[in-house]
């Protein structure tokens, strides 16, 4: 996979997983651990690591998010319906 086609291969599954492991990797957990439907917050995810995921999301999947995002789609489940809803723009 390439850097540019990148964004017209991933599905739910993959975005998701690939979420449950930046956040486990911040949170200093075992990716098991990670409640997808939990708010980020409830898990201990703290602004800074919030804003660093923004960044993470944006280089991995070529889109443009508000430094919001894990507040206004604040569990690993909506952030991945969000990010698809983007990727799916940018095709």
């Amino acid at each position: 996979m390439t850097e540019t086609s990148h964004t017209t291969t991933e599905t739910a599954g993959t975005v998701r997983a690939w979420l449950v492991e930046r956040v486990a990797f911040y949170l200093e957990r075992p990716a098991a651990e990670i409640d997808v439907s939990a708010p980020l917050v409830d898990l201990g995810l703290d602004s800074v690591y919030a804003l660093t995921l923004c960044g993470d999301v944006e280089d991995r999947f070529g889109v443009v998010v508000e430094a919001t995002m894990a507040w206004d789609h604040p569990t690993v489940n909506a952030m991945t319906a969000h990010l698809i809803g983007l990727v799916a723009g940018d095709r």
